[in-house]
């Protein structure tokens, strides 16, 4: 094993601390090369099984940006309801896309065919191949941290209609789009903690030892 510098481990954990997940984005192009060590990052993720179910999609069409854009704020609208008065009104308020200003849009799928019908681990736990497209989520938002460029995860989307924009086959999930560009508003802190939409738990709350009912003798 390799061991790492002071000074690289201090960037490992700036990133992991300082990575936000951005909604606004300027419209500048972004260099293929970054990209494509953004996707090569993702691809080197772990894996349970080695099954690497992911895939790409690159998306730098405005017309599809465009009509991913309208089926996000079809779902934030259809959401809406579940909210009342004041909590409705700062959910509207949010900002939870940016696709249609971001030079680019990946869709990262997942392939629960990938590696046929016996993988190593996710005949145990089946989710296992959702678990692992996260894993190379996470090293895409470290890269282009690292690369100085800015990344939203958007959620709000009903599956099926991705499926239709990108022709995307029907056993395929589509797992996120990844909005990648730079920013001029980069928060010190995650977003919907500035919008006091929820507050980061506290880490000694979630801690146990040997069982669930042994509490934490740590101090963080």
């Amino acid at each position: 094993m390799h061991l790492l510098t002071e000074e690289q481990k201090e960037g490992v954990f700036k990133a992991i601390f300082e990575r936000r997940d951005i909604r606004v984005f300027r419209s500048d192009p972004l260099p293929k090369e970054k990209l494509q060590k953004i996707i090569l990052a993702g691809h080197h993720a772990p894996s349970v099984g080695f099954m690497q179910p992911w895939n790409f999609i690159v998306v730098e069409s405005q017309e599809l940006k465009e009509k991913l854009a309208k089926i996000c704020q079809k779902e934030v609208k259809a959401l809406a309801i579940h909210y009342e008065d004041e909590r409705k009104t700062k959910f509207l308020s949010l900002k939870v896309e940016g696709i249609r200003e971001a030079p680019v849009t990946i869709c990262v799928t997942c392939d629960p065919t990938r590696g046929g019908g016996h993988v190593l681990g996710r005949n145990s736990i089946p989710e296992t191949d959702i678990l692992s497209v996260a894993f190379c989520i996470q090293n895409m938002w470290l890269a282009a941290y690292a690369e100085g460029i800015a990344m939203g995860w958007v959620s709000f989307y009903k599956k099926h209609d991705v499926r239709e924009i990108l022709s995307i086959p029907p056993h395929i999930e589509p797992v996120a789009l990844l909005s990648l560009g730079y920013t001029d508003h980069y928060p010190d802190a995650p977003l919907l903690e500035q919008a006091n939409w929820e507050k980061r738990l506290q880490v000694r709350d979630l801690v146990r030892h040997d069982n669930w009912n042994d509490a934490c003798r740590w101090h963080f």
